[in-house]
């Protein structure tokens, strides 16, 4: 999966060089965008709507576009090819954190009243800030040039790309500091990935890849607004600060991932 990123990364950073070769100056946009978070980790029950619904957060963002399709050197439209039409590098500096909790048929009220495994894992409780910085090339399948022409128009896009996340766990727990039989489940215990425990309250470096879907609407010549629904899969366990050991806990061996519902705003400059 590395390898992938990179050659998003090779793809992104050719199809920039290749295109200011032959068009020179491209227009620029900047936006922000901000929305839910629901952050999937191994807190919680698998495909359970209290673990999808309870485990939420905020994201915020800070976006760039190359516009491929104008010149703002001399006001003017680059030569029209498919690529410059339906193309936009999109470059994104984001910040986003969520509170994390067990939820699900393991930590109901009859099973902590009835099981110290449940009580332990009830107890526990943990968040996640995650700082990223990346980009992503959006395909918009109508045209951006008559998008750019019309007010009130809609312009669809996907998108794929890559990003460089910072993230920061907290895990703990009610009945007093993680890493005691008295206050932790057995599973969180055991050493896991090079750790002592299943848990850690290390800071960490990650890559993703991230996929978008949305579209965007012009509200006037100069400025849109933007509804995003993204995927990042993060190649690492550890960005809650949970991962039981994978060899022996099978459940849990899936990469830590969050779904995002951006709302924002576009300036073209």
């Amino acid at each position: 999966m590395p390898k992938l990123f990179n050659l998003i990364i090779l793809f992104t950073i050719g199809s920039i060089s290749i295109s200011h070769a032959q068009f020179g100056n491209f227009s620029h946009e900047v936006g922000i965008i901000a929305g839910p978070v629901a952050f999937q980790s191994d807190y919680g029950e698998r495909n359970d709507f209290k673990t999808n619904s309870g485990n939420t957060g905020f994201g915020i963002g800070l976006i760039h576009y190359l516009n491929f399709s104008y010149k703002a050197d001399c006001s003017c439209y680059t030569p029209e090819t498919y690529f410059n039409d339906h193309f936009k590098l999109r470059t994104e500096l984001s910040f986003n954190k969520t509170k994390l909790n067990h939820f699900g048929k393991y930590v109901t009220p009859e099973k902590v009243a009835n099981s110290n495994f449940a009580k332990q894992l009830k107890a526990m409780e943990g968040s996640t800030s995650v700082t990223n910085i990346g980009m992503q090339i959006e395909f918009h399948p109508w045209s951006i040039r008559e998008f750019t022409a019309t007010t009130g128009g809609f312009a669809p896009f996907v998108s794929l790309g890559g990003q460089f996340s910072f993230y920061t766990p907290t895990a703990k727990s009610s009945l007093g500091p993680l890493g005691t039989s008295l206050t932790t489940p057995q599973k969180y215990l055991d050493p896991s990935d090079g750790e002592k425990f299943g848990f850690t309250n290390k800071s960490g470096t990650v890559f993703s890849i991230v996929s978008s879907v949305g579209t965007r609407y012009k509200l006037t010549p100069l400025s849109d607004l933007i509804l995003d629904l993204r995927v990042q899969y993060y190649f690492s366990n550890w960005v809650d600060g949970l991962n039981p050991n994978p060899d022996v806990y099978k459940e849990n061996r899936a990469n830590d991932w969050n779904l995002w519902l951006n709302f924002g705003y576009i300036y073209y400059l």
